[in-house]
This record gives structure tokens, C-alpha cells and sequence, in this order.
């Protein structure tokens, strides 16, 4: 019975050594779960209204890009949650100010490009933060 006693103490440090890492990961906000989510989530679609926006805004072409195709979604939790996007976006032939009827340029001004972003998002109170972006010529 020697060996039933030493096995309690044991199996209590096993739980409070569980315990301890449970709240050192809580602490540092790594109790993450990052998923593939289908691009018809709706939290998605806004998000990328949000990025086609961010992306036209600062772009210094004359015509605004549109999302041709999502390749990719990602979606990670910690405290927060982000939108990994993998994306390709075409020039339109609608000028800055212009959204609507935006057809995508042929010919000499055809262009698509391959982007990725991250985007920190609060969803229920439309608050958007690009984190990262990256877009190269497709």
C-alpha cells in the first residue's frame, strides 16, 4: 500500500503542474484555435469590404482593385480574433471615386495581383486592424 500512498501526492502535482500551465498560457493569450473557415462566413465577408477599402485607400494606382478569388481563409482566437486571407485582386476600370459598375480591366491595363493580410477583428463592433500585409504581381 506503500506505492498506493506515493501514488495520491503524484497524481495531485500532476494536476496542479496541469493547473500552472493552464494559467501561464491563459496569461501570455496563447490558448489559440486557428481554423480553415469557408470565405461565405459572414464576419469574413466584411472583413474583406474592410481590406478592399484599406487596400484601394492607400494604393497609389489611378483604379481601383477588386477581389477576383479567396484562395484562403484562416481563422485564429486568442483574446481576439484574426483573419488570415490569402486573396487575388484585380484592377477595375472604375477610377477612385467610383464603386459601382466596376468591371475588370483587359488588354494594356490588366492587372492581378496575389495578396495576403492579416486583420485583427472585433466583429460585433465592426473594428478592423490590418496587422500584415503582403501583395506581389500574380
Amino acid at each position: 500500500t506503500m506505492a498506493r500512498l506515493w501514488q495520491a501526492p503524484q497524481l495531485l502535482l500532476a494536476i496542479l503542474v496541469a493547473l500552472m500551465v493552464l494559467t501561464y498560457q491563459e496569461k501570455r493569450k496563447t490558448f489559440l484555435s486557428v481554423r480553415e473557415v469557408p470565405a461565405s462566413e459572414p464576419f469574413v465577408t466584411a472583413t474583406m469590404e474592410y481590406v478592399t477599402n484599406d487596400f484601394n485607400k492607400k494604393s497609389d494606382d489611378k483604379y481601383n482593385f477588386r477581389i477576383v478569388r479567396i484562395l484562403k481563409v484562416r481563422k485564429q482566437i486568442t483574446d481576439h480574433m484574426e483573419y488570415h486571407v490569402n486573396m487575388e485582386m484585380r484592377r477595375t476600370t472604375c477610377q477612385k471615386l467610383e464603386t459601382t459598375n466596376c468591371s475588370f480591366q483587359e488588354g494594356e491595363l490588366y492587372k492581378q495581383i496575389v495578396c495576403f493580410y492579416s486583420v485583427f477583428v472585433v466583429p460585433w463592433f465592426e473594428k478592423y486592424k490590418i496587422l500584415n500585409k503582403n501583395c506581389t504581381d500574380g
